[in-house]
């Protein structure tokens, strides 16, 4: 048994590290992307404006097409391969991305990096099947920690970087941080994995027909839609709203990149302690709990006139990201099966990125329909029906206090 506990413990510590360095390395280019679409040639304001968005986009459109395909691959040969090949295609095509001079070759390699993606839902998947069942939502929790504070540090450390170095550089820098990542991941990482022996008829059907609870499975792959939906209808407008509660007055950027980094800050916090109270008391009552926490935060952010009181409503935020994309991982995780956890949370992976796209073009519809306010009640009411139809489609969430069996 020590044995045991010390291999899903060690592979916990090399996923994070991976993840972490993920998250950093994506986190990390993303906010002088349009900057360095500018170096590809001479643009009007629309034209950057129209390259800066499909360079941004098409990741996202690729790993919402192609996540489930990644996911069934994983399911037949194993997560840790696709570990490898996600870090190793992605080191080489961000790499790449240093070396390019023409907007066309740049949003190629955009696209390729969809292609790439997948270290972070098979980590997740590697860590749900390779930990006991009495763990996982702890470990998964922890596991969150990583790519939720690579996140929060990419920013910063890639705005040095880029400084201090050039936007070429950091593109490199990040290449090389993935190659280690693929390093350790190829050294470090066990998995006691075995070919399904499913049979065939079985494994021929429909995907939703191999789980108990399919209306439960769907249930939480919307979820996890709508509330990266939210996250990231938020994204495009903080800024803006800092510069209007400051009346542009004072260190606008200093405090919009402040208040962006709360939720992270409180994510990193609150999720490995919600992870384990759910594995203790239930995780459908932490799933509950981060839905009613999220409304309750979301709907004020709307109406505050203090940058202060946004900067606490933020950090309030980032405890309900802790309770809410764990929670729905580690249910997903005890309701699939075995064989096809891998192709699960390559689902949520894509569902994950159809929420990022939404969000940003419904965030900026809003924004222009309602002012910034709008962007804050709109994330707030989807979560409430969102929240509405959890108690609807998973009725033992309507009562999460209650001994029963869902997680």
């Amino acid at each position: 048994m020590k044995g045991a506990l010390t291999g899903w413990r060690r592979n916990l510590a090399v996923l994070w590290l991976g993840t972490f360095i993920a998250g950093m390395g994506f986190s990390g280019v993303m906010p002088f992307l349009s900057l360095y679409v500018g170096q590809m040639g001479d643009f009007s304001k629309n034209e950057l404006t129209m390259y800066s968005g499909i360079t941004y986009a098409v990741t996202f459109f690729v790993v919402a097409v192609v996540s489930p395909l990644w996911g069934k691959l994983a399911d037949q040969r194993g997560r840790k391969i696709m570990l490898l090949r996600s870090s190793l295609g992605m080191a080489f095509v961000i790499g790449a991305m240093g070396f390019v001079h023409n907007i066309w070759i740049l949003i190629l390699l955009r696209f390729l990096q969809g292609l790439c993606a997948g270290y972070i839902p098979n980590a997740s998947a590697l860590i749900a099947t390779e930990t006991p069942k009495e763990s996982s939502g702890t470990a998964i929790g922890i596991l969150t920690t990583g790519y939720v504070s690579g996140n929060l540090i990419g920013p910063i450390l890639g705005g040095v970087l880029a400084q201090v170095f050039s936007i070429r550089l950091t593109f490199i820098i990040t290449g090389i941080l993935l190659l280690i990542v693929f390093v350790l991941s190829l050294t470090l990482v066990h998995e006691s994995f075995k070919p399904s022996d499913a049979p065939i008829a079985k494994r021929d059907g429909s995907l939703l027909s191999q789980f108990k609870n399919p209306t439960l499975i769907i249930t939480l792959l919307v979820s996890t839609m709508i509330i990266q939906m939210g996250n990231n209808s938020i994204t495009p407008i903080i800024s803006l709203y800092v510069k209007e509660l400051m009346h542009n007055v004072g260190p606008i950027t200093v405090v919009a990149g402040i208040i962006a980094a709360l939720p992270g800050i409180s994510t990193l916090l609150s999720a490995p302690r919600l992870g384990r109270l759910g594995d203790h008391r239930g995780a459908d009552r932490i799933l509950v709990f981060g839905f009613v926490f999220a409304i309750l935060m979301y709907f004020p952010q709307g109406f505050v006139s203090s940058v202060w009181t946004l900067g606490l409503l933020r950090f309030m935020i980032g405890i309900s990201d802790g309770a809410l994309f764990p929670t729905v991982q580690t249910l997903l995780s005890k309701n699939t099966p075995r064989e096809l956890t891998g192709t699960i949370f390559s689902w949520n992976q894509s569902f994950q990125a159809a929420g990022s796209m939404l969000g940003s073009l419904l965030g900026g519809a809003v924004s222009g329909w309602f002012d910034y306010n709008g962007v804050f009640i709109f994330t707030a009411l989807s979560l409430l029906l969102n929240f509405i139809g959890v108690l609807i489609f998973i009725p033992s969430m309507r009562h999460p206090f209650a001994k029963h069996s869902v997680d």
